[in-house]
């Protein structure tokens, strides 16, 4: 009885209760981390849309200038005073300067009474002329030429000075004229009172260490001075032809001698001349000699003269140099390529052979990348070397052996990378202007590969 009253015990199974929340989550994750592989070990390409542009050329140089000058020297001992304006023509035979023995021209002229001079009108308009040409011609970057300035400014009162002394000299005794010297120009042209070395400088002495200004140095002559015989006093520029010499590389060096003539601006000034454009080369440097035929005299107290370059800019196709690649083809002489009516496909007549040997004609599709000298450049892809090419209407034959190389890049607009030739009309380090609309080549808003190295041709583009 008590063993019909056991009852039998079963083990209590829990239903299955799936998470649809967590089964989800999982899905998605498994997918991102499918995704986030896939995206790392994909080829990715990023595009260049190809835009009308210039590229940013630097116009402005620091030049050297050449003239014809001639240097005059002292026939004795004594101080100096001048009398000519420097920078300004004279006349042959005009008095430029005394040599005093003593130095005692002011006390034997008188001036010395006073201690000071009037300045005249027209005195004070000079100097305020070129206070205001300095001032609008200052660069913080060349702050030294201000001692060069006020080296002029003390010339500039100085000559006052003189010239008030030469008014007075018809007042010396006969004892006292014979103890100065009057120097006269040797030479007709425009007077300088300064010596720096370069006054014979030719163009084959042209370094870049001189355009640079390294360890130049120039001596300002000044009233004053005592000088010995021999001594350097004046110099005279007798031509209006000169020129300025500045460093460029070699490719714009071309394109400047290509113009013949280009429009100069000097920055000091902003006055514009014409200058005649001939290239000066060495073994490591390239120099462009612009001669003039006029405005020496305005700038005939400086020997490095800061210039401006207004040329016509190439305007084409502007892209980055990275999307530029160099890509061999098979050259074709033209007779063995085919047509079609709308002359955008191109076909070969290729000779093959079946199983058993025999010989049969197969018209093979071409792509055509450009055409020079009666021969057009076409891929490997589906031609080989060895190939033989069948003339039409007749019996010739040519096997392809020879190669040619073309500068270009990668289009993307079908979604692969379709090369197209491109050719480059101006180049800097980071960007080259290339000639537009031109067959086989690229047009604006065309979209390029940015790197050209991260694909080969005909690889499909995933940006």
């Amino acid at each position: 009885m008590a063993q019909e009253t056991k009852q039998k015990i079963k083990k209590y199974r829990k239903p299955l209760n799936i998470n649809l929340g967590i089964v989800i989550f999982s899905v998605i994750f498994v997918y991102i981390i499918i995704c986030i592989v896939m995206f790392f070990n994909e080829k990715h390409i990023v595009g260049y849309e190809v835009q009308l542009g210039s590229l940013s050329i630097s116009k402005v140089y620091q030049g050297i200038a050449i003239r014809d000058e001639k240097v005059f020297y002292a026939s004795r001992n004594g101080y100096l005073n001048y009398y000519a304006n420097e920078g300004e023509k004279i006349a042959f035979q005009e008095l430029v300067y005394t040599i005093d023995e003593t130095g005692r021209l002011n006390e034997l002229t008188g001036l010395n009474d006073t201690g000071s001079i009037a300045l005249t009108t027209g005195d004070l308009k000079e100097l305020k002329t070129e206070i205001v040409q300095y001032k609008n011609s200052f660069y913080a970057s060349s702050f030294d030429d201000i001692y060069e300035f006020k080296d002029t400014l003390n010339q500039t009162l100085v000559r006052f000075v003189n010239q008030s002394i030469l008014a007075n000299l018809n007042t010396l005794t006969t004892q006292d004229e014979g103890l100065i010297q009057y120097g006269n120009s040797e030479a007709a042209g425009v007077v300088l009172y300064n010596l720096d070395g370069l006054e014979t400088l030719t163009d084959d002495q042209i370094t870049a260490e001189l355009i640079k200004k390294e360890g130049y140095e120039k001596k300002q002559f000044q009233s004053s001075d005592l000088v010995s015989e021999g001594d350097a006093v004046y110099k005279i520029v007798d031509s209006e032809d000169w020129s300025i010499i500045i460093q460029t590389d070699a490719q714009r060096a071309q394109e400047l001698l290509e113009e013949e003539y280009v429009k100069v601006k000097f920055l000091e000034s902003q006055d514009i001349s014409w200058g005649k454009v001939d290239v000066i080369t060495n073994a490591e440097n390239t120099f462009v000699k612009l001669s003039f035929t006029n405005s020496m005299i305005k700038y005939a107290k400086d020997r490095f003269i800061d210039i401006e370059l207004i040329t016509n800019d190439q305007i084409g196709l502007k892209i980055p140099n990275t999307s530029i690649v160099e890509k061999e083809f098979f050259l074709i002489p033209s007779e063995y390529i085919i047509s079609s009516g709308a002359g955008n496909s191109y076909s070969v007549m290729r000779v093959v052979y079946d199983e058993s040997g025999k010989e049969s004609i197969e018209l093979t599709t071409v792509s055509i990348y450009n055409q020079a000298d009666g021969e057009y450049y076409t891929d490997d892809i589906v031609l080989q070397i060895g190939d033989q090419l069948k003339k039409v209407d007749s019996m010739e034959t040519y096997t392809i052996s020879k190669r040619g190389t073309l500068i270009g890049v990668y289009n993307m607009n079908k979604g692969y990378a379709d090369f197209k030739q491109i050719q480059i009309l101006y180049q800097n380090e980071e960007y080259s202007i290339v000639k537009s609309n031109t067959n086989y080549g690229l047009s604006v808003y065309d979209h390029i590969v940015l790197e050209s190295k991260s694909v080969d041709e005909n690889d499909f583009i995933y940006e």
